[in-house]
């Protein structure tokens, strides 16, 4: 007996109807991107492992999918480096390229080979999928689409107030309203690593914090501990937990507690413009807001820092991130290029707006019109009328078989098709055609001559 197929965890089949509901999604950001002047570019779906690693920080790494390399790949390992087991040692010299983690460390990698070609600030957008080794649950997906817009070759935060409004655009297409975009400054957090006497262990005290939602305020300071954050230092980032009061008087409390951080001030000052930029020019149904606990754990943020939560009352976690990376296209070589970029996650977009119920309902509609098949010479009446309904870009089709007209009718319930046609022997010597509204029962004929009165009806 054959074994019974399965996928691997964290992957997905996708009916048609999730597919259509997928593309829905994808061609509103699209929509967006493009009306936001962002050009589409793609990249592979492996790169090499050295353009990968070593850019998101150590748990980064360890969720890239490593590919093996062809032939036998153990051929080249010695036995000494094979009898240690030592992952690190032996990885080398069997796997040479890695599946993609997201999109943004790709496109620094194109801005480099391509530099020459590119007409700077450029503006480009990527939909193309991701993997990542992480353990899968809701939302969180071992194969996953990023949807990112990035402006590289500027370094203005008028980029980021125009980030804030395409998340704004996107979303209120959608009909989410009330999604939380929360703002932040990596500056910022650098200053309150300084103040504290944690200047060096910068990148573990943003891990941490990072994590506030996730695993509390208690969870938090024991990570920091057993990073080597001192007790004192937790201490003196105690009021980070608990900020309150209006946008004004957070800033203020944060000026306060960065006043002898040059780096720190600075990353208020632009969270500063950012937020009066936004207010004066408002936005349709997004929320902004600040969060100095968002940290974003990728490693190459420099400056602003986004990250977009569901509505209230919605379980889901962040469905859009990014920032400000002055320094990402550096490590390959082309220095002083500053850029900024934002993602939404699709998948997780999915799941919010199933759980609300915003799909529209015409994306249950794969078929308009349905003609019924009475036979040969009814089903070439058919398609003839089936190419007109086409060339005005109504969704028709014909039963393929002669079967009986009460399984064809089932079909046509059962795929929600609208309208059916039925073009029988009679139809023929009336050159007509009936059409039966499937949801309340009644028919119309119409002349075959006059088809768009049809179509004007629909």
């Amino acid at each position: 007996m054959a074994q019974k197929p399965s996928i691997p965890k964290g992957t997905r089949d996708f009916s048609p109807a999730e597919v259509n509901r997928r593309n829905y999604i994808f061609d509103t950001i699209k929509k967006h991107f493009q009306v936001f002047g962002f050009q589409p570019i793609e990249t592979p779906s492996f790169e090499n492992s050295e353009t990968l690693m070593g850019k998101y920080g150590d748990e980064g790494d360890r969720l890239i999918f490593k590919i093996l390399n062809s032939g036998d790949f153990l051929s080249k390992v010695d036995d000494g480096t094979y009898s240690t087991k030592n992952s690190a040692s032996l990885t080398p010299k069997i796997t040479e390229k890695a599946l993609r983690y997201d999109l943004t460390v790709p496109f620094a990698r194109y801005v480099v080979m391509h530099q020459n070609e590119i007409d700077f600030p450029f503006k480009r957008y990527q939909i193309q999928p991701v993997w990542r080794a992480d353990r899968p649950q809701k939302g969180r997906f071992r194969e996953f689409y990023q949807c990112d817009a990035d402006v590289v070759g500027a370094n203005s935060l008028l980029q980021e107030v125009e980030l804030i409004q395409l998340y704004d655009a996107v979303f209120t297409d959608l009909r989410l309203d009330g999604v939380h975009i929360k703002l932040n400054n990596r500056k910022v957090l650098a200053g309150i690593a300084e103040i504290i006497g944690a200047k060096q262990l910068l990148v573990d005290f943003t891990v941490a914090l990072d994590k506030l939602d996730k695993i509390g305020e208690e969870g938090v300071k024991k990570e920091m501990l057993e990073k080597g954050i001192s007790e004192k230092s937790i201490a003196k980032a105690a009021p980070l937990f608990s900020l309150s009061g209006d946008t004004g008087e957070q800033l203020s409390i944060l000026k306060a507690l960065l006043k002898d951080s040059e780096q720190g001030l600075e990353g208020i000052e632009e969270l500063e413009f950012i937020i009066d930029m936004v207010e004066q020019l408002g936005l349709q149904s997004a929320q902004l807001s600040l969060d100095f606990t968002l940290a974003r754990g990728l490693n190459y943020y420099t400056g602003t820092i986004f990250e977009v939560s569901p509505p209230e009352g919605v379980k889901m976690g962040s469905i859009g991130g990014g920032g400000r990376y002055d320094d990402l296209t550096g490590i390959f070589g082309l220095k002083d290029v500053s850029g900024v970029g934002i993602s939404f996650g699709l998948d997780r977009i999915y799941l919010v707006l199933e759980e609300l119920n915003l799909f529209p309902k015409t994306l249950e509609q794969f078929v308009q019109v349905l003609c019924l098949n009475f036979g040969e010479k009814e089903a070439l009446a058919s398609l003839k009328l089936i190419s007109t309904l086409r060339n005005s870009g109504i969704k028709a089709d014909l039963y393929p078989t002669g079967a009986k007209i009460q399984k064809q009718f089932k079909y046509a319930n059962n795929r929600n098709v609208p309208y059916v046609i039925l073009l029988g022997d009679k139809e023929l010597v009336e050159n007509a055609f009936v059409v039966k509204n499937m949801a309340n029962g009644e028919q119309k004929t119409f002349s075959i001559d006059s088809i768009e009165d049809f179509i004007a009806s629909l």
